[in-house]
């Protein structure tokens, strides 16, 4: 006589009676980093379409959208964003070209190499205000300065950068400063690569710039877009080095967005102006920044 075997369900893993819905922990946290945002805005937006003036408040009036029409009339603006955008740009081709030779070279091993990454990334923890003052008062100065005395030992007369060339004095001092910060990027990036794959192009006969060009640089496109997309969100928004060195001048030649908001509202004591600047600023960084982390995260899905 047969018996038929009953098989039992196996028991599936124990569900936790006691479930706690954590969105309410998260609550007081996200309404006070809404209202730090929130709250700036609004007054932004408020203070855009009035009429004020620090220095008559008594006019305050509600203005419309006459002070965006001022500042669209007003040819300062268009050279703050022309300005910008030379600044941004050669900023981002200077720090990933430098940012990218440092991190393939100190990524071979030589003596000392643990110090010279040390002064590789020592300019990115030096604070903007006092990075701005060493190159205005000691290597740029064209009576003190080091470089003032590099070429009277060649027998050429000194250079008043600051003066002469603004614009290009300003982007050296602002890409000594975030180079550091593409050389971190990039190296981690280098040193996250197969070592398997190096050899076995190697082993096909690949030279440093086979290596370089078809190995290294497709590995590192994904570092290289984070790090534009990172240092572009600060750069437009670049603001003591200008301060210390050149204050906007000579004329606007280094004047960008963000310092046009400062002298309009806080020299000019245009409130009214500053804040209708303020609102295309956020509206441009704000596209900026959709652009590239769409960008970056179509690398990252491709890849």
């Amino acid at each position: 006589m047969s018996t038929l075997a009953v098989s039992k369900p196996t028991p599936g893993p124990a569900r936790n009676t006691r479930e706690i819905d954590t969105r309410p922990l998260l609550w007081p946290s996200v309404i006070v980093l809404f209202l730090w945002m929130i709250v700036p805005l609004a007054m932004t937006l408020y203070f855009s379409v009035i009429r004020y003036n620090l220095l008559n408040p008594t006019l305050t009036g509600f203005a419309g959208l006459e002070n965006y029409g001022f500042l669209f009339e007003d040819p300062v603006l268009w050279d703050a964003l022309w300005n910008t955008l030379v600044l941004v740009g050669s900023v981002l081709i200077i720090t990933v070209v430098l940012g990218t030779l440092f991190a393939v070279l100190y990524n071979a091993e030589f003596h000392g190499r643990n110090v010279a990454r040390l002064l590789v990334i020592a300019p990115f923890f030096v604070m903007p205000t006092v990075s701005a003052l060493v190159w205005k008062n000691m290597l740029m100065h064209p009576v003190n300065g080091l470089f003032a005395w590099m070429q009277g030992l060649v027998g050429m007369a000194p250079t008043d950068w600051l003066t002469n060339y603004p614009m290009l004095s300003v982007i050296i001092i602002v890409s000594w400063q975030w180079t550091p910060f593409a050389f971190l990027i990039l190296l981690t990036s280098i040193q996250s690569l197969d070592s398997e794959q190096q050899e076995a192009a190697r082993i096909d006969g690949a030279g440093p710039v086979a290596m370089f060009w078809f190995i290294i640089l497709p590995h590192l496109s994904r570092a290289i877009s984070v790090v534009i997309m990172i240092e572009t969100i600060f750069l437009l928004t670049i603001f003591a080095e200008i301060y210390v060195t050149t204050a906007g001048g000579p004329g606007t030649a280094t004047t960008n967005l963000a310092w046009l908001i400062y002298s309009v509202g806080l020299l000019q004591f245009d409130v009214g102006y500053a804040s209708a600047g303020g609102v295309i600023a956020v509206i441009l960084a704000n596209i900026v920044a959709i652009f590239l982390v769409r960008t970056v995260s179509r690398n990252l899905q491709q890849t």
